[in-house]
């Protein structure tokens, strides 16, 4: 396959999934206004879809389930449910921009934990774009905590935090030689567990064929996501596809204005802007950077 075939079939198959990504918040928004759930149930829902969905097809298989690295698979299910009912927090109660791009600090969060626990050294241009990156999470959560939405603001900024902890994880159990499906299978089945907890604590809602298709929507839509990111890796370039990922952020930012009438601030716009420029920047070596820079202006 030529590079620029492999650039265009990476680059679709991220769209999708940004796509998708798109419609499951906005969905998740939705529900949670509509039908009042809690993120506790809309993690729940969600998080049952995906294991169902990857435990009927691994039986239908013949894979099987054991696995030698489970003290790894319950640190990285644990932190990544944690992770997501935290996000899927702050999406319900902050602007659906905002919410989306906090979930986007995971790849600052990932290279400081990969210095600190790893021990890995950080560049001077890594930790340039560091410095950069947190300046837009400022910019970002300024408006919030002034408007009174700390909590959510918080909430959000530490389920980014702990996603790059799970990340630092999956690299780690991928890296084991465990399969992708059965990562995102414990981490789905421990999800369930969790949130069904929270959703205890705060109170179940009875489903009706109007949730109930929401509900059905969130996971779907969650599921094609992943297969398609997953694809798109697969496929293309590592750099374009990495790149494209942040396209969720403005189709989020978009259908929001759209759909739900939502405005933001220039501070949150600015800040969402250097938070997906850190992170774009922050899976770039600095001699591909130079590279790149070179290239740029050889063509000039």
């Amino acid at each position: 396959m030529d590079i620029e075939k492999k650039d265009i079939l990476g680059s679709g198959w991220m769209l999708v999934a940004a796509a998708c990504f798109t419609i499951m918040n906005l969905l998740i928004k939705d529900a949670a206004a509509r039908f009042a759930f809690s993120s506790g149930e809309l993690v729940f829902w969600r998080m049952l879809f995906s294991a169902a969905a990857l435990g009927g097809t691994a039986i239908l298989r013949r894979d099987t389930f054991r696995t030698t690295h489970w003290k790894n698979h319950l640190n990285r299910s644990i932190i990544g449910s944690g992770a997501m009912l935290l996000l899927f927090y702050a999406v319900t109660h902050l602007p659906l921009a905002t919410g989306v791009t906090l979930s986007y600090t995971s790849s600052i969060f990932l290279a400081v934990f990969s210095f600190l626990i790893l021990k890995e050294r950080i560049s001077v241009y890594t930790q340039a774009v560091l410095f950069f990156g947190f300046t837009g999470v400022i910019l970002l959560l300024n408006p919030s905590f002034r408007s009174g939405q700390e909590l959510a603001a918080l909430a959000g900024l530490a389920g980014g935090a702990m996603s790059g902890w799970a990340y630092l994880k999956v690299r780690e159990l991928s890296l084991a030689g465990e399969p992708g499906w059965r990562i995102v299978f414990y981490l789905s089945a421990t999800g369930v567990a969790m949130s069904s907890v929270w959703a205890t604590l705060t109170g179940w809602h009875t489903l009706s064929l109007p949730s109930g298709v929401y509900l059905s929507g969130i996971g779907l839509s969650a599921l094609v996501a992943q297969l398609s990111m997953t694809r798109a890796y697969k496929v293309g370039n590592k750099f374009t596809v990495a790149s494209l990922s942040y396209m969720t952020v403005v189709f989020s930012g978009l259908s929001a204005a759209f759909f739900l009438g939502e405005e933001l601030f220039w501070q949150e716009i600015l800040g969402m802007c250097i938070i997906i420029l850190s992170g774009i920047l922050s899976s770039i070596s600095p001699i591909a950077f130079k590279q790149r820079l070179q290239a740029l202006f050889l063509r000039k």
